[in-house]
């Protein structure tokens, strides 16, 4: 079979598209890296200091709880904000509100760097601290579905996969470096400084990296697809999305819970929870945490390119699997205090992680049509941040309080996991899809099919 320059693409492509491709997937990565940065750092310190510094009146246990609460409320802001953001790149463009999204969540952490403690400010400073973090949530609602739309209607549709893992290797860098930076902090700051004012640092220092993100992005250009759309532009893209999309919003977000309830049980509430209430000094979690980051990446890479070829769905649905399964073993690894136990749990939860993640910033997109994408996949990721991320660490607070044990945490992760399976299974394939295409509301079995997929995937 022939392929010509036009069927490559989402759509027909202009001269010279194809050129500042290499740009495109940099300025996705590094905005996506440096956002999900900002995220994790909130996580990092609610585990370590945030409950002695901003809730000291609850006691240690209530203080933790309190602290992982406020980190729940960016999770629900990250919808309000893919609505929001949605909306703007729907009908404006990708390039800005991208651009806009980066500035409202650096700002907004860089203020927590210097947002004074319960000891001088009273109630104000935890209530000023819940409405940093709702902007934090707020900002990211629209980073990732902007960035993933950024790289998907640029990428020649035969390699979508690959070209949007960049993408996905952004939360994984991010990750890495807020951990790095914590840890940097841990190992030359004595415990007094890094409480009174050590732990600010990273938050201060993301003012750098956003300058960093904002170069990248001011010097691409709008997407060929939705440049190619002018003309399809939705009034309310939302409405369209609940009215014409639900079911694929259901799913998506049941899909991807699972996925983020792993990830943040495995990072922040691991983290608390071992250095907490088992005694493990704070310098080794965050070294194994670190050291099990590369499996994630390299994983990452890894599902984002085999997703070209074995399809979407199905690259998700065998890291979901394996994960779900490997979820069992991670508490009772923890609990046995012995380091090769723990790393080896952290290693394995950041390989599956990366394995089911890696082809979401294709799979994603290639769900809804290019009128109401930004809309449709920043809502359903951010979504099932809220039923995955916010509630979970909470729920294993709950838990573990209840049997004196994390081992049941593993019991609620499998069922994630199999809620998970089931959603994707009833979600189409899409790989190969013509982004330009338009695509039927969700109409099941063949027609659904047919409307995603377009025309015959490139070999």
């Amino acid at each position: 079979m022939t392929i010509d320059k036009a069927s490559e693409q989402g759509g027909a492509p202009g001269p010279g598209e194809n050129e500042g491709l290499g740009r495109v997937a940099a300025a996705a990565f590094v905005g996506t890296a440096i956002e999900f940065y900002d995220f994790f750092l909130y996580g990092l310190a609610a585990a370590l200091v945030f409950g002695r510094e901003f809730f000291p009146v609850l006691g240690a246990a209530n203080a933790l709880l309190a602290a992982l609460s406020v980190y729940a409320v960016a999770f629900v802001a990250r919808p309000v904000g893919a609505v929001c953001f949605g909306h703007f790149g729907d009908r404006v463009g990708r390039k800005a509100v991208l651009v806009a999204s980066l500035l409202l969540m650096g700002l907004a952490t860089a203020a927590v760097g210097l947002l004074p403690g319960y000891g001088r400010w009273g109630v104000w400073a935890p209530a000023l601290l819940v409405l940093l973090r709702f902007a934090q949530g707020f900002g990211l609602g629209g980073e990732w579905g902007g960035a993933a739309l950024l790289v998907a209607e640029y990428a020649p549709r035969h390699r979508r996969g690959r070209w949007a893992g960049y993408l996905q290797l952004g939360p994984a860098v991010g990750s890495v470096l807020a951990t790095l930076a914590f840890l940097s902090l841990s190992l030359t700051l004595t415990e007094r400084q890094f409480v009174a004012w050590g732990w600010r640092l990273p938050f201060l220092g993301s003012l750098l990296l956003v300058a960093v993100g904002l170069f990248v992005r001011l010097r691409i250009a709008e997407t060929p697809v939705f440049a190619r759309a002018a003309g399809e532009r939705d009034s309310v893209p939302v409405r369209t999305v609940l009215r014409d999309h639900w079911r694929t919003v259901l799913l998506g977000t049941g899909a991807l819970s699972f996925g983020y309830a792993l990830y943040y049980l495995a990072s922040t509430y691991a983290l608390g929870y071992a250095t907490g209430q088992l005694g493990v000094p704070r310098t080794l979690m965050l070294g194994m945490q670190l050291l099990s980051a590369p499996a994630g990446a390299l994983a990452v890479w890894c599902s984002a390119g085999w997703s070209d070829r074995w399809g979407r769905r199905r690259t998700v649905l065998v890291g979901t699997a394996l994960a779900a399964l490997w979820s069992l073993l991670l508490f009772p690894a923890l609990e046995s205090l012995q380091p090769e136990l723990m790393l080896l749990a952290l290693a394995g939860c950041s390989l599956l992680l990366g394995v089911l993640l890696g082809p979401v910033a294709a799979y994603l997109p290639e769900l809804f049509p290019t009128r109401i994408r930004y809309t449709g996949a920043a809502f359903t990721y951010n979504l099932g941040g809220v039923f995955g991320g916010a509630t979970a660490p909470l729920l294993a607070g709950r838990l573990t309080a209840s049997y004196g044990t994390a081992a049941p945490v593993g019991w609620y992760l499998a069922g994630l996991g199999a809620v998970a399976i089931a959603c994707l299974l009833a979600l189409p394939e899409t790989s190969g899809t013509d982004l330009s295409l338009g695509q039927l509301p969700d109409a099941p079995g063949p027609a659904r099919r047919a409307a995603a997929v377009g025309s015959e995937p490139a070999a």
